[in-house]
């Protein structure tokens, strides 16, 4: 008889946080470049705000999208899925380090841009070594 291993896209927990690990490193690197921009080039913390809301939409994005390309199905709901997931993540980080919890609105922006990656993600390409 013929053993079939199941994906990892396949089962709803791991693919959710594979696609929310690939999403938190979208979102560290990106931190890390813009705050490296924002130190060597503008010199000043003008806009921290703006290239904090840039990585946390980045990473949410990458989740939505890593999640909807792989798993193919229900883009949108699996983005907002990610996106939460992902905001729960940041906010218990800023619970432990700073004692406050994320803003709201910064769920809004995951949940967002994870449902537009979500959306993008099912209707791009399949990938080659999907099986």
């Amino acid at each position: 008889m013929r053993r079939h291993r199941q994906s990892l896209w396949a089962n709803m927990f791991l693919s959710h946080g594979a696609a929310v690990l690939c999403g938190s490193a979208a979102m560290l690197a990106t931190a890390a470049v813009t705050s490296a921009l924002s130190y060597f080039i503008l010199g000043s913390t003008q806009f921290v705000g703006f290239f904090a809301a840039l990585s946390a939409a980045v990473g949410g994005f990458t989740a939505g999208y890593v999640c909807g390309k792989y798993r193919r199905r229900y883009g949108l709901l699996s983005g907002i899925v990610c996106g939460a997931v992902l905001y729960a993540a940041l906010s218990l980080a800023g619970l432990f380090a700073l004692g406050v919890p994320a803003d709201i609105r910064k769920l809004l922006l995951i949940v967002t841009a994870g449902a537009i990656g979500g959306v993008i993600g099912v209707n791009t390409k399949r990938p080659k070594n999907l099986t």
